[in-house]
């Protein structure tokens, strides 16, 4: 049978850009002249976490997925050659984009994307036709009591406190991370693909270690939230707040704080969801998106 010109737009197509020495690897729907959606993803996921939302924008949008160096099926260079920071990280966001001749577009801000998005955001902000900001934090006063350790960590740097982080770089870890905060109703919708397929590709040295180092670097990373907060309110993008509260991380109340610098965002706020709403309430989230994607390139 012969695959149609809209079954090709709405597939999920696979590739592979060059940047900087590194082979990243990238997901793709929608039409190729369409306007962009640029979808970093967040820990301990890959452009994975988007495979559902990306075929239900693609009849009008070109969504643009890549995996960070280090996950999934990007190139995992040694730690000496990369910098493994959210600069870092943020360099290699701006490169990609280049890459694929990308100049402007929305972005998605999801966990640790939202810290690599908005580092771009400030780089590049003629590029930003609006934010879609999904559970990433960027207001300490609203950070979520699952900071716990982390912050343990941050003021007593001991071997005991880091092992604790190190625990949860495990299969077990990314369980927690995807399911343990969510109802059994909601986390039976969340396929166990999640960390079956992630653990395997994240159980190297070199990965580990940089999950960890992350969870290290997030401390250096509070001093970035004036400057994002700076970003939004001076540049004002038109933004589309998209959140799960039941996040240990990110409960409602970081939600709410955006509406400090966006006051004019429309915020929707899915009740019962969690930090991977995408996996569990795809249906509800796709109308507001699909609305603000309208609005934000009209």
């Amino acid at each position: 049978m012969q695959v149609t010109e809209r079954q090709q737009v709405a597939a999920i197509r696979h590739g592979w850009a060059e940047v900087d020495g590194l082979r990243l690897f990238y997901r793709e729907a929608g039409p190729p002249d369409a306007p962009v959606l640029l979808l970093p993803h967040g820990y301990p996921c890959s452009s994975f976490q988007f495979r559902n939302l990306m075929p239900a924008l693609a009849d009008r949008w070109r969504t643009i997925a890549p995996d960070f160096p280090s996950f999934g099926y990007s190139d995992t260079p040694a730690m000496e050659r990369f910098g493994y920071d959210f600069d870092a990280f943020a360099a290699v966001l701006d490169r990609f984009a280049g890459a694929l001749h990308l100049d402007r577009y929305a972005l998605w801000l999801h966990d640790y994307g939202s810290q690599i998005g908005l580092r771009h955001a400030i780089a590049r902000p003629e590029r930003i036709a609006g934010l879609i900001i999904q559970n990433g934090d960027i207001y300490e006063d609203a950070l979520g009591p699952k900071y716990a350790a982390i912050r343990a960590y941050w003021q007593d740097p001991t071997p005991a406190r880091r092992a604790v982080l190190e625990a949860a770089v495990s299969e077990d870890g990314f369980r927690h991370e995807f399911i343990g905060e969510v109802s059994e109703v909601v986390a039976a919708c969340i396929p166990p693909d999640l960390w079956k397929l992630h653990w395997p590709l994240m159980d190297t040295p070199v990965r580990r270690a940089v999950s960890v180092r992350l969870m290290e670097g997030l401390q250096a990373n509070l001093g970035w939230f004036p400057r994002y907060q700076e970003y939004l309110r001076r540049h004002r993008p038109p933004a589309l707040i998209l959140w799960g509260p039941q996040d240990g991380y990110m409960p409602e109340p970081a939600a709410r704080a955006y509406l400090r610098d966006l006051p004019d965002a429309t915020l929707h706020m899915l009740e019962d969801a969690g930090h991977w709403l995408l996996e569990s309430h795809l249906e509800a989230a796709i109308p507001p998106v699909r609305d603000f994607l309208d609005r934000a390139f009209r």
